[in-house]
């Protein structure tokens, strides 16, 4: 979430996300309709907004969950560029 995504959310929105990812951390593994699976390692937070969707993804690493791209979700799917930024910075992370 190096673009500052969280600019773009009002304070009542960043509670939602914050509070849907403590849930996560909390009670990992977890699934739907919080958390669902994209495949290739990675997990989306689902946080449902007051008038749009928010989409965490992130993946388990180390014992812990490393959230890796936040976007507002458009179409049905995860789009194939929010994923592949994800995947990205997954693999520059397991570098360092």
């Amino acid at each position: 979430m190096r673009e500052f995504f969280h600019k773009e959310l009002s304070l009542e929105e960043k509670k939602i996300v914050g509070d849907d990812i403590q849930t996560v951390q909390r009670c990992w593994p977890i699934g739907r309709p919080l958390v669902d699976g994209l495949g290739d390692g990675l997990s989306e937070v689902r946080s449902g907004l007051p008038n749009r969707i928010c989409r965490t993804i992130f993946a388990p690493f180390d014992g812990k969950l490393l959230l890796l791209h936040a976007f507002i979700k458009k179409t049905q799917k995860c789009p194939p560029q929010e994923k592949a930024l994800a995947l990205r910075r997954l693999r520059d992370h397991k570098k360092s």
